[in-house]
C-alpha cells in the first residue's frame, strides 16, 4: 500500500485527485482538531514512549528477566528511525500542502502520524506483556489506537496534511511496529517464572 501511495504522488496519479476530494469533505479547522494533531508532536509522543521504556526497564531488572535491556533498547532504535526515515522521503517525494497550510512542499508521508504511530504503539507493546489482566491489556491497546485515530483525524480535520499522508504514516508506523514486536517477543519469552508475560492472566 506504501509503494503504490508513493507511486501515485510521484506521478500525480488519479488517487490523488480522489485525495483532495476528500480533504475538501473533512477539512474543517478547529481548536479541537488542532489538539489532537497536537499529540502527534514529538515533544507529547516521544516522552510517552520513554516513559513507558524506563517502567519496562526498573520491572525487568527487579525481576531478574534475561536481557532485560532489549526491550526499551529496540523502542529507542525504533523511534530512532521515525525521522531517518520520514525526512528522506519528504524531500524526495516533495508533495505540496492543503490549500489550508502555508505554500510549502514536503508533506508526504505524514511525520505527525508516523511519530505517534512507533510512540503510542511502542509503549503498548512494552506495557502489554507486563499486565496481568486480559481487560487492563484491552484497555491499552484500545488507548494507544485511540491516540493514534486521534492524531490522524486531527492533522487531516485541521488541514495540516491530505489524507493519503496520513495513510502513508500509518504503514510507516505499522512496519516500525512489527520491526519493534520481533525483539521483545523474544525478550518475553525469556522472561523468568513466576513474572506476568503477555498470555498470563484471566481470559
Amino acid at each position: 500500500m506504501f509503494a503504490l501511495i508513493t507511486w501515485q504522488v510521484l506521478a500525480d496519479g488519479p488517487l490523488l485527485r480522489l485525495d483532495a476530494r476528500l480533504s475538501r469533505l473533512l477539512v474543517a479547522p478547529d481548536r479541537f482538531s488542532e489538539l489532537l494533531a497536537d499529540l502527534g508532536n514529538v515533544q507529547v509522543a516521544v516522552p510517552v514512549l520513554a516513559v513507558a521504556a524506563v517502567r519496562v526497564t526498573v520491572r525487568g531488572r527487579a525481576a531478574g528477566a534475561d536481557r532485560w535491556w532489549l526491550p526499551p533498547a529496540a523502542a529507542a532504535v525504533v523511534m530512532a528511525l521515525v525521522p531517518a526515515l520520514v525526512v528522506p522521503l519528504k524531500e524526495w517525494t516533495d508533495r505540496p500542502g492543503t490549500p489550508v497550510v502555508p505554500p510549502a512542499s514536503g508533506y508526504y508521508p505524514s511525520g505527525h502520524t508516523t511519530t505517534a504511530a512507533v510512540a503510542y504503539g511502542g509503549a503498548v507493546l512494552l506495557l502489554l506483556p507486563w499486565l496481568r489482566s486480559a481487560a487492563a491489556r484491552r484497555v491499552l491497546v484500545l488507548a494507544g489506537a485511540a491516540l493514534v485515530l486521534g492524531v490522524s483525524y486531527g492533522l487531516v480535520r485541521r488541514g495540516y496534511h491530505w489524507p493519503l499522508d496520513v495513510v502513508a504514516g500509518w504503514c510507516l508506523g505499522t512496519v516500525l511496529l512489527v520491526l519493534l514486536g520481533s525483539p521483545l517477543s523474544r525478550s518475553s519469552r525469556r522472561r523468568p517464572a513466576g513474572t506476568p508475560g503477555s498470555r498470563t492472566g484471566p481470559s
